[in-house]
């Protein structure tokens, strides 16, 4: 179980239903319903033949009996030939053609691709699972398990099936302690105590997730990289790593730092020109090869946040990628090359300096510089996986270089997988966006696969981390986003819907509550976090020179990390058109420029982002953009409050351990959701003067603010940043035990009763909640968000369902502090509730 669920469940009624960890995720192979069952077992061959003998040949035929077992309840007899009375065959295109003719004609599998073929019916029934290669069988093995836990007819099994791009790749940001940059999933599945771990099961069991959506690389250290990966002690564990993959037919990709000449071996520069440094490459890539035949290619950041790069000695990205693409080059590897390149020392004082123009800037001269196995991996947006950000207009601008395309899966500015965002609604708008790069029909998915302009590498990059908690990612249906990147990986001109579809069947089964309340839920989900973080395009605002975790309206101001939103008294929004601003619209093609250029035909998503407007100024939608601004923090965080009613009425549908931890997670998130919509809020009146019109900012009826209470041994204390706090204020408790309370001056009837206390990650204080002398609920802060201080972040919500109160009722809360953590509070809310 998650760390930061393990808190929560002493909140949770169970469900009556048997508990799942999350562990098998979309692979759980479950027993689909006795009739359905029957009737594939009566379709199907009863012997599955392999037609080759190479281990991810063999993995498909293990899979296969496996998934068949779990859904059906039979084994399959493993053959050596096809029997009259049929198989299932399995096995390379050209092999299974010449040994089981007949099978419908088709142009040649590409590599990796797959076909199905369903031939007879009855007892001489022939299902074939061809593929382009060994990992295509595998894929097409996976294929025909996924149209059987959907329930699809066997007469509809024929299809063929080849990947958008060749290169379908996860990065993986984790350290060689076992920690995780941007990870909220637990702890590295491949490091610990700077070594790869003793037990690798993990690994092989993420390949299998891996696998079963067509990805066939895999990144497996921070690309902020520690210079030790590429020492000989190193390599004979890269290639343990390697050998759990590689029945999965997944390739380790390794990121290297770019000063390892010098740092490793001990020379005199890192220079990219240098015939002694592109020696010592060619010798460190040889021996990499030695170790690990297969691997797939490297990968480096350089010239960012800090880490070195070519600019140290006057050199150009180019040169630094092809110093090492060449060393590669003989053993068929690729070279990634993030173009995530930004100064994050600029002068905030200066308005034309902007970086969202930083990836354009750096290479869009360079291109056709750079060797034909160099990539350039390009985040989908221009500043940093933001809530709503353009497409980067270096996808529009490289024509003669390959790259790819960097999605984050892992949620570092969309809850820290703590609250729920689908992010392939996002994803798809991003890749299929047209960027008119040969006129229209150029969307952003065909260039980064080489589709354009024909280049041969290039494809889809995800930000997996995931780590050891039993659900990968630390939330269950966070889940939805690694299957929904990798399902976009092989075919990106599926819908949200149907993966969304596809992962609640494959996930929770085949309920149609079940799955029609989870699809509509992530299919919302990431314009309602948008709706109570930041809309209109002011990005997320959240506290992005700290832990990229709680709001902080102000902090992406005034500094060198250049995400500013220039929000001040006068309006809000950064003036980023050619005729007046910092001219990044300008990096578009002329058709894409004009729009984004205009105030009249920016769309509202995105007028933030590209202009400086008052706030005043009146929307597409005929609403003013404070107006709007409200209305849209309010219309969020309700629907998360919705999303908790939504998942109750699943209680006895889903099994039990998975409904908790949901439960327990919604309910978190409503609370997050509320800190967010009053925080930006309440700063947005303060900056623009302007009253909410519709009268609900700052107007809070049934709370009472924590320092407005009856204290004892508690004493008032800012909140940082002041929005954070309601009344930027709230209280801490400086002696063994404290107490605060109120009176209760309402009507008789039943309420919500709903604590905002503060839960720090350095203790475990505890708390009492009394109505007179009753005491109604207590728990121990255990929660784990990225903060020690009375934040934005540690606010959190305590609801209780179902208190009676009269006229009158003293309303008590009790707080024990632990280590540094101080037992804080921010306000009571009684809600009345629903008759």
């Amino acid at each position: 179980m998650s760390r930061k669920l393990r808190w929560m469940w002493a909140l949770l009624p169970l469900a009556g239903l048997q508990a799942e960890t999350g562990a098998d995720a979309w692979l759980r192979y479950s027993a689909l319903d006795a009739a359905t069952a029957r009737r594939y077992v009566s379709a199907l061959p009863a012997t599955v033949v392999l037609m080759g003998d190479s281990p991810v040949e063999r993995t498909a035929r293990t899979e296969l009996i496996r998934g068949i077992k779990g859904m059906l309840g039979v084994t399959l007899r493993v053959g050596s030939t096809v029997p009259a009375d049929g198989a299932i065959v399995l096995g390379l295109e050209g092999v299974v053609r010449k040994a089981a003719p007949g099978l419908p004609a088709g142009a040649a599998l590409t590599e990796d691709g797959y076909a199905l073929s369903v031939r007879g019916a009855g007892g001489s029934r022939r299902v074939a699972v061809l593929g382009g290669s060994e990992r295509g069988v595998l894929y097409g093995t996976f294929a025909l398990l996924r149209k059987i836990a959907m329930g699809e007819p066997v007469e509809a099994w024929n299809e063929r099936s080849v990947p958008y791009a060749p290169v379908r790749w996860v990065n993986h940001w984790d350290n060689l302690d076992g920690t995780i940059e941007r990870g909220y999933g637990g702890r590295s599945i491949f490091w610990d105590k700077g070594v790869v771990r003793e037990d690798l099961s993990r690994v092989s069991e993420y390949g299998r997730l891996l696998a079963s959506l067509g990805i066939n690389g895999c990144s497996i250290n921070n690309v902020n990289a520690d210079p030790r990966v590429l020492t000989p002690a190193y390599l004979p564990q890269l290639a343990r790593i390697a050998e759990a993959f590689r029945p999965w037919g997944v390739r380790v990709v390794l990121s290297v730092d770019f000063g390892s000449p010098q740092r490793v071996g001990g020379l005199a520069t890192f220079d990219p020109l240098d015939a002694g440094v592109a020696a010592w490459w060619k010798a460190k890539t040889d021996e990499l090869y030695r170790a690990v035949p297969d691997l797939a290619g490297l990968l480096l950041k350089a010239d960012s946040e800090g880490r070195i790069g070519p600019s140290a000695y006057g050199r150009t990205h180019a040169d630094a990628a092809n110093v090492i693409a060449r060393a590669l080059k003989p053993h068929g590897g690729l070279f990634f090359y993030r173009g995530f390149v930004y100064d994050h020392h600029m002068d905030w004082r200066n308005l034309k300096n902007d970086r969202a123009r930083a990836a354009y800037d750096n290479f869009y001269r360079l291109d056709g510089q750079f060797d034909d196995n160099v990539v350039i991996q390009i985040k989908h947006g221009p500043i940093d996986f933001q809530v709503r950000e353009p497409a980067s207009p270096l996808f529009g601008a490289l024509e003669k270089s390959n790259q790819a395309i960097e999605l984050q899966v892992t949620q570092e500015y969309f809850g820290q997988a703590r609250q729920l965002v689908f992010l392939v609604p996002m994803w798809k708008e991003v890749l299929d966006f047209d960027m008119q790069a040969k006129g229209a029909g150029t969307p952003v998915k065909a260039l980064a696969a080489g589709r354009v302009f024909r280049r041969p590498a290039g494809g889809f990059v995800g930000v997996s981390n995931v780590g050891l908690d039993a659900n990968w990612l630390g939330n269950h249906l966070s889940q939805a986003n690694l299957y929904g990147f990798g399902r976009l990986a092989w075919n990106p001109d599926l819908t949200s819907q149907q993966i969304a579809s596809e992962w609640t069947r494959l996930t929770f089964g085949a309920d149609p509550q079940v799955a029609q309340t989870i699809e509509a839920l992530q299919l919302k989900s990431w314009r309602v976090f948008e709706n109570y973080t930041g809309p209109l395009g002011l990005q997320t605002l959240t506290d992005i020179v700290g832990n990229h975790y709680g709001v902080s309206v102000e902090a992406s101001e005034r500094n060198g990390w250049g995400q500013w939103h220039r929000s001040d008294e006068k309006g809000a929004g950064m003036d980023r058109t050619v005729a007046t601003g910092t001219g990044y619209a300008g990096q578009y093609r002329p058709a894409v420029a004009q729009r984004y250029e205009g105030l009249a035909t920016c769309p509202d998503e995105l007028l933030l982002f590209f202009h400086h407007v008052p706030y005043t100024h009146v929307l597409h939608s005929g609403k003013t953009v404070i107006q709007t601004l409200y209305d849209l923090h309010y219309e969020g965080a309700a629907s998360v409050e919705g999303y908790v009613r939504s998942w109750r009425a699943l209680r006895g549908r889903v099994d039990e351990q998975r409904y908790a931890e949901v439960l327990a997670q919604l309910e978190y998130h409503a609370g997050q959701a509320q800190v967010w919509r009053d925080a930006v809020n309440n700063w947005f009146r303060r900056a623009s003067g302007i009253a909410d019109g519709k009268g609900r900012v700052g107007q809070h009826p049934g709370r009472v603010e924590a320092e407005a209470m009856k204290l004892e041994g508690y004493v008032e204390t800012p909140v940082t940043p002041w929005e954070g706090g309601s009344g930027g204020k709230g209280i801490v408790c400086e002696g063994a035990t404290c107490s605060a309370s109120t009176t209760f001056a309402g009507q008789s009837a039943w309420y919500t009763l709903r604590v905002q206390y503060f839960d720090q990650n350095n203790g475990r204080a505890r708390y009492r909640v009394k109505v007179g002398e009753q005491v109604v609920d207590e728990w121990a802060a255990g929660n784990w968000v990225p903060s020690a201080k009375i934040d934005s972040s540690t606010s959190t919500r305590r609801s209780l369902a179902g208190i009676a109160l009269r006229p009158g009722d003293v309303i008590r809360i009790e707080g024990q502090p632990e280590g540094g953590e101080k037992a804080g509070l921010d306000y009571v809310e009684v809600v009345a509730e629903r008759p």
